[in-house]
């Protein structure tokens, strides 16, 4: 058998998963690595050029299927995981090219494994069963997916009084800073406090990129008020006893639950869109490049300011939430 040396050890999940702070629910993620690895190593059928790479697919799947669904066997994989992950790749700006692999290496490792609960439909079917499940070029941008002015306000309400604030901060947090909703859950007390006394808030992104967002005046109080409610070390949303993935979960199951009841006609977006809380960046982005344009910039520097303010370094990326 050839030498798979980039098939990573258990120490090396480890420690990668422990340095990495886009991984939320760490333990999660080494559980599937390790099932990973495991079936890397006697994987066959493909060339092992293919197979590193098709590895290194599923290691960005895996990190998804810890942190949004809490998974524990890659056996159990579905469907709705792929649409999922497909939906973030794309809102992310990866190209069609890239996410065929992303599904070629899926469906490739799910063979792999000795039991699976569900067998993986093809693209076909995916498309026909998922609306939200579009793989052509040309879906990645042309799509509106912001909610309105009054979907965001009535989630806010619903949150407020169901005594849930932390809820709404976080809905906030997304709609007039931009921030994802793992860099969001990430803030601590130390982080609200620079961004109140240097008026900018600093979120640490995908990749370890780090941008500075100007603060927004309603961002302002929201920080004084989580502030107020924990203490030196402390995460902002996430209390001690918990994981930053359930509170994650608990923000996306909050949004799933409600958003067909703040539902509001007027809206501009497809039928088959839903609000999510990443819809909130898309609205984000759409006020800061009108902003941008309204001071006087080229279409081009302001996509490119706007991109930098949502964690990107491309203008196309800026398309996509732009709806272009």
């Amino acid at each position: 058998m050839a030498k798979r040396g980039w098939i990573k050890t258990p120490d090396q999940i480890k420690e990668f998963a422990l340095q990495n702070e886009d991984i939320s629910n760490k333990g999660a993620y080494q559980n599937l690595m390790l099932q990973l690895s495991k079936a890397a190593k006697h994987s066959k059928g493909i060339s092992i050029t293919s197979q590193r790479q098709y590895y290194n697919h599923m290691d960005q799947f895996c990190r998804f299927l810890a942190d949004q669904f809490n998974l524990k066997k890659l056996a159990n994989i579905k469907d709705k995981h792929v649409v999922a992950y497909v939906i973030d790749r794309q809102s992310e700006g990866k190209s069609a090219a890239a996410i065929k692999q992303d599904l070629a290496a899926i469906r490739y490792f799910h063979d792999q494994q000795p039991e699976t609960r569900n067998h993986l439909s093809d693209n076909k079917k995916l498309t026909k069963c998922f609306p939200e499940f579009k793989l052509q070029k040309r879906s990645f941008g042309g799509v509106d997916r912001r909610p309105t002015e009054f979907e965001y306000q009535s989630l806010l309400n619903i949150a407020k009084a169901s005594g849930r604030p932390e809820m709404a901060h976080i809905i906030q947090l997304a709609r007039e800073q931009g921030g994802r909703v793992h860099e969001i859950v990430r803030l601590d007390r130390s982080d609200a406090e620079k961004a109140l006394k240097e008026d900018f808030l600093t979120f640490k992104g995908k990749g370890g990129l780090v941008r500075k967002v100007p603060l927004r005046e309603p961002v302002r109080e929201i920080l004084k008020k989580a502030i107020s409610g924990v203490g030196r070390g402390e995460k902002l949303f996430v209390a001690p006893q918990e994981k930053a993935h359930t509170v994650i979960q608990r923000v996306q199951d909050f949004i799933r639950t409600y958003r067909k009841k703040v539902y509001d006609p007027l809206n501009t977006r497809p039928s088959d869109v839903s609000v999510t809380i990443h819809s909130m960046r898309h609205a984000y982005a759409k006020e800061q490049y009108e902003g941008f344009i309204s001071k006087g910039l080229t279409e081009k520097d302001a996509r490119l300011e706007t991109s930098y303010l949502i964690g990107h370094s491309r203008e196309d990326i800026t398309r996509i939430y732009l709806g272009e």
